[in-house]
């Protein structure tokens, strides 16, 4: 899902660059959260409140509660869009686009290609962040794109062809985005 194809050298890049990843695995546990919120509506309609009306409701809360967080939790993280402009770089996660975020190239001090992202360096799946690394978009191991930003902070989005991706801003960058380096 990119409107990019192999091009001249010499050739100018697309005005939109898209790219995604996604991570099929997340649909498993999205399985699994319904399950548990399944489980949850069987216990209320199904059971016979005879062993008390608290542990019961605890139950069916509990189960629909797990079920809502996972299910939701992993529908958000199941693949990520990032899309480049001549103004900025987005990012949205899941099906509905959140978490978003937009970054003005103008914040954008360079683009490296990092061949090894993994959920473990970042404490799992997700919307990530770490003192000591940075902030990240992490839906699947492997490569990905760092941004360094003028702030000094650098946020990590994992995104298949991210080597496109930073070509593409380094290009950007060169062309002048007001307050990028040269």
């Amino acid at each position: 899902m990119r409107d990019h194809h192999p091009r001249d050298e010499n050739a100018p890049y697309p005005d939109v660059w898209h790219g995604r990843a996604t991570n099929r695995f997340q649909w498993l546990l999205a399985l699994i959260g319904a399950a548990c919120m399944a489980l949850g509506i069987e216990l209320a309609v199904d059971s016979a409140w005879t062993s008390g009306v608290a542990p019961l409701v605890m139950s069916v809360v509990g189960c629909i509660a797990a079920g809502l967080l996972v299910l939701f939790g992993t529908l958000a993280f199941v693949h990520v869009d990032l899309k480049l402009d001549k103004e900025c770089v987005e990012i949205r996660c899941g099906h509905i686009g959140l978490p978003r975020r937009r970054i003005p190239l103008s914040h954008v001090a360079g683009a490296d290609f990092e061949p090894h992202v993994t959920p473990r360096h970042w404490g799992g799946w997700g919307y990530r962040w770490r003192p000591e690394k940075g902030t990240a978009v992490v839906v699947r191991r492997g490569e990905g794109l760092v941004l360094r930003l003028w702030d000094g902070h650098t946020f990590t989005i994992t995104v298949d062809d991210a080597e496109a991706a930073v070509r593409v801003i380094r290009d950007r960058l060169r062309q002048g985005t007001p307050g990028a380096a040269h």
